[in-house]
């Protein structure tokens, strides 16, 4: 339901420039003192290299395998978050009436209980998106110059809408100030939900048995949040990330001084049957070095930007968006008028915040 970009091969180039530059010009230099100033002892053996490769190869592929099954259980619990809040207004739609009242309700009184119980779980929404858009020391992506840019241009409302403006539009007043006193802001209002449902209960508007089952709706919210939470709380092992981080960089570094002279030698032999133009073979080690450092550095980067799916960058799950579309849903189950109801967030570049 919510699709990220498909990237296309100019986009990765793009967001990977600075280091595609890096590798281009450290070949370059290689190339330059081997071929041009004579150092050809600068040279090492492929064993070595293609052994410190297949490590890599191995501790990268853990780490992507580890950053999908993060994000793909995140994408699970938002989707159940979705559905539970849909159920939650259906139930708050359909089960808060005068059947069992020991004083009867008006319709305008009814329709303003189950205004409350809406707004309020979607209030719990913006307190949970906020909670996960809040920054951690091990989450390292956002340093990153081009994932700062999507950051940017996204414009995620976490980061410039303070949360009292956004509970203030939900909440009233003392409800607001009653969430915004907790450090936990998501515990609180679910445990206003559950305080009013049980006045609500002790008055007849809600039937007993109705109550039992929107009770275990909330306790299923709490569920998901503390699966939420555990995601955004727990990193990905950091001796994981910072081994990978070091021993791609270290094999980057390798890589030059393996595939230069074999394109050197490569060159000697063209030289013999095309003396015009063979020895010059050796300048496409520059690219082709380039080439090997940038799929492995690019690969290690793929895993970092996904250990932290809440993080906000390009490829993350779109809470944003997922919690503007719950809001939506739920404010026309219960017939608000369109102009109450907010437009969703828009879609920057194929990417959805």
């Amino acid at each position: 339901m919510y699709t990220k970009k498909k990237y296309s091969a100019r986009d990765m180039i793009k967001w990977t420039r600075n280091e595609t530059r890096f590798f281009l010009i450290y070949a370059a230099i290689i190339t330059v003192l081997f071929e041009v100033a004579g150092f050809t002892w600068l040279r090492l053996p492929w064993t070595p290299i293609a052994l410190v490769g297949t490590a890599v190869a191995f501790l990268i592929g853990f780490q992507n395998s580890a950053a999908y099954e993060r994000q793909w259980e995140a994408r699970k619990i938002w989707g159940g978050i979705v559905n539970n809040s849909r159920t939650w207004a259906m139930m708050v739609r359909d089960m808060i009436n005068n059947d069992h009242a020991s004083e009867r309700r008006t319709a305008v009184e009814l329709r303003e209980e189950r205004r409350i119980l809406v707004h309020r779980q979607i209030a719990w929404l913006s307190a949970l998106r906020y909670a996960m858009r809040q920054h951690k020391p091990w989450e390292v992506a956002s340093r990153h110059k081009s994932n700062k840019e999507w950051l940017e241009m996204l414009n995620l409302p976490e980061l410039n809408i303070p949360i009292e403006d956004e509970l203030g539009r939900l909440l009233s007043p003392e409800d607001k100030a009653y969430v915004l006193s907790k450090k936990n802001k998501a515990n609180a209002v679910m445990t206003l939900q559950s305080q009013h449902i049980r006045r609500l209960k002790e008055a007849g508007l809600i039937w007993e048995f109705s109550f039992l089952e929107m009770e275990n709706v909330l306790k299923e919210f709490f569920t998901l949040q503390g699966k939420s939470e555990r995601i955004k709380n727990f990193p990905y092992p950091r001796q994981y990330a910072t081994l990978g981080y070091d021993f791609v960089n270290l094999f980057n570094l390798l890589i030059p001084f393996g595939v230069v002279p074999e394109f050197w030698k490569i060159a000697q032999e063209l030289s013999v049957t095309y003396p015009g133009w063979g020895e010059y073979f050796v300048w496409l080690g520059i690219p082709f070095s380039a080439i090997v450092s940038w799929i492995f550095n690019t690969m290690q980067r793929i895993g970092t930007v996904g250990e932290n799916p809440f993080e906000g960058s390009a490829n993350d799950i779109p809470i944003s968006t997922m919690a503007r579309g719950i809001e939506i849903d739920l404010r026309e189950m219960i017939d608000e008028e369109q102009d109450e109801i907010p437009e969703p967030h828009p879609v920057i570049y194929d990417v959805q915040m």
